[in-house]
């Protein structure tokens, strides 16, 4: 079984926190000093925050699988489709270890497919998160949106 994975960069890590507890209704999984996650059950998502000096924002989306052939899986489909998937083994990022595999959808959205097999008491650094192209940010004034209407 499949997680949606969302991530996002934060000013505030300590209102963010206050923020989406209340929004999700419950604390969250994991807390550091620079760092947070959700894992959800309703909906199935592990939604991660973080103040680490990036761009305000989403980050990158994500699909957290379960077992090593499922990564394997996703990454074959991600190359199927075109995309040049950059693969990470034994890494460590956002305090855990794991495997990855990064994309870029078309319109540049950085996706990530991981497998955690650990924890790590340190965020570590994802250097091949830092090469893919960034999530875009649209004010909702350019979707003829209000914030009041949403």
């Amino acid at each position: 079984m499949k997680r949606l994975h969302i991530h996002v960069s934060v000013e505030n890590l300590e209102d963010s926190i206050r923020f989406y507890s209340q929004m999700f209704g419950t604390t969250p999984t994991v807390t550091h000093s620079d760092y947070a996650k959700w894992m959800l059950e309703d909906p199935r998502v592990n939604f991660a925050i973080s103040a680490r000096g990036r761009a305000t924002g989403v980050d990158h989306l994500g699909l957290q699988v379960e077992r090593p052939d499922e990564l394997a899986e996703v990454a074959g489909r991600l190359a199927a489709a075109g995309r040049n998937v950059l693969e990470q083994k034994d890494t460590t990022c956002c305090y855990a270890k794991g495997d990855k595999a990064w994309v870029a959808d078309p319109q540049g959205v950085r996706w990530e497919t991981f497998h955690t097999h650990g924890e790590s008491t340190r965020y570590g650094e994802d250097p091949i998160a830092a090469e893919t192209p960034k999530v875009s940010t649209v004010p909702a004034s350019a979707c003829g949106c209000s914030a009041n209407a949403r």
